[in-house]
C-alpha cells in the first residue's frame, strides 16, 4: 500500500488557496489588469494621448468608442487600460520597497534589542503621530508632483507600519529555544539571522504588507486627483477622475469609470491579501 507523502508548507498554501473561488477569481481579476497593462502597447489599442475637440463626451456604447470619450475626446477604453499602467505600479512599487525596508529595520530592532531597538522604533513612532493620508500629502507636496516623488513619498508613508509589524514577530520569535541553541553552537548574530528567524518571520510580514498595496493604490490616485501626484496628461485613474470631474452633469456614467476601476481593483486586492492570509494560516 502507497504511503502518502506529506504535504510541503507552500503546497499546501498554494492547495488552499486554489480551493478558495473568491481568492482565485480575485487573482484573475487583478492578473487580467496587470497583463493588459503591461501588453497594452501590443494590443492596437491606439493612442492614449490622441484626443478630439468633435469628439468629446461621447456616452458609453459609441461606435469606435465602446465606453465613450473624456472631456478632450480621447477614448476612454484606451485610456483606463494605459491608467492601469502607472495606477498598478504607484500602489504595487511602494509597497514592495517599503515591505524590504520595514523588514530589514524591524527584524534587525526586534532581534538586537537594547539601543538598537529604541532607536529604530522611537523614530518610526515619530511617523504614526500623522495620519497616512496626510503625511503622504505633506510629502508629496514638498517634494512636488511626478510619478517619483509619489513613490517616494508612499514608500515614506507605509516603511513605519510594516517595521513594527516586523518588529513584533522578531522579537517573538527570538525568544524561542531554537534560537538559543542556534547562538550556543556559537553561530554569528547574521548567521542566526539569516539561517533561523527571515524564514519564520518573513511570511507574516509579507501577508501584512500585501493587504497595504490596495491603500497604497487608493492613496496614489488620491495624490493624483488633489494634483500632487501624476502629471497630465499621463493616463492615471485618479487624475482621470479628476479631469472629469466638470463632466459629472453632462455625462455621469463617464465620469464614474475610473473611480469603478479604482474600486474593483482595490477591492480585489484586499479579498486576494484576505484569502492569502487564510492560506497561510498566519495568527494575529
Amino acid at each position: 500500500m502507497a504511503v502518502a507523502k506529506p504535504q510541503g508548507y507552500w503546497s499546501g498554501v498554494m492547495s488552499r488557496l486554489v480551493r478558495d473561488p473568491v481568492t482565485m477569481l480575485c487573482a484573475g481579476v487583478v492578473l487580467a489588469l496587470i497583463l493588459a497593462a503591461i501588453f497594452a502597447p501590443f494590443l492596437g489599442l491606439g493612442d492614449p494621448y490622441k484626443g478630439s475637440m468633435i469628439a468629446r463626451l461621447k456616452p458609453l456604447g459609441t461606435a469606435g468608442h465602446i465606453l465613450g470619450t473624456d472631456e478632450q475626446g480621447r477614448d476612454m477604453l484606451v485610456r483606463l487600460i494605459y491608467g492601469g499602467r502607472l495606477t498598478l505600479f504607484i500602489g504595487l512599487v511602494p509597497v514592495v520597497l517599503a515591505f524590504f525596508i520595514g523588514s530589514a529595520l524591524g527584524i534587525t530592532a526586534g532581534y538586537v534589542g537594547g539601543l538598537t531597538n529604541t532607536l529604530i522604533m522611537r523614530t518610526v513612532d515619530v511617523f504614526f503621530a500623522f495620519p497616512s493620508v496626510l503625511l503622504a500629502i505633506a510629502i508629496s507636496g514638498a517634494l512636488g508632483a511626478g510619478i517619483t516623488n509619489s513613490l517616494v513619498s508612499l514608500t515614506i508613508v507605509f516603511v513605519p507600519p510594516i517595521t513594527r509589524v516586523a518588529e513584533a514577530v522578531t522579537s517573538g520569535v527570538r525568544k524561542l529555544d531554537y534560537i538559543d541553541a542556534a547562538r550556543a553552537t556559537g553561530a554569528s548574530a547574521w548567521t542566526v539571522i539569516r539561517v533561523h528567524v527571515i524564514g519564520n518571520v518573513l511570511s507574516p510580514i509579507f501577508v501584512y504588507a500585501s493587504s497595504l498595496t490596495s491603500v497604497c493604490m487608493i492613496l496614489a490616485a488620491g495624490l493624483s486627483f488633489l494634483g500632487i501626484g501624476v502629471r497630465p496628461p499621463e493616463p492615471e485613474w485618479g487624475l482621470m477622475l479628476n479631469t472629469l470631474r466638470s463632466a459629472i452633469y453632462v455625462n455621469p456614467w463617464l465620469s464614474a469609470l475610473p473611480g469603478v476601476m479604482i474600486f474593483v481593483t482595490s477591492l480585489c486586492l484586499n479579498l486576494l491579501s484576505d484569502g492569502l492570509r487564510s492560506a497561510m494560516n498566519v495568527r494575529d
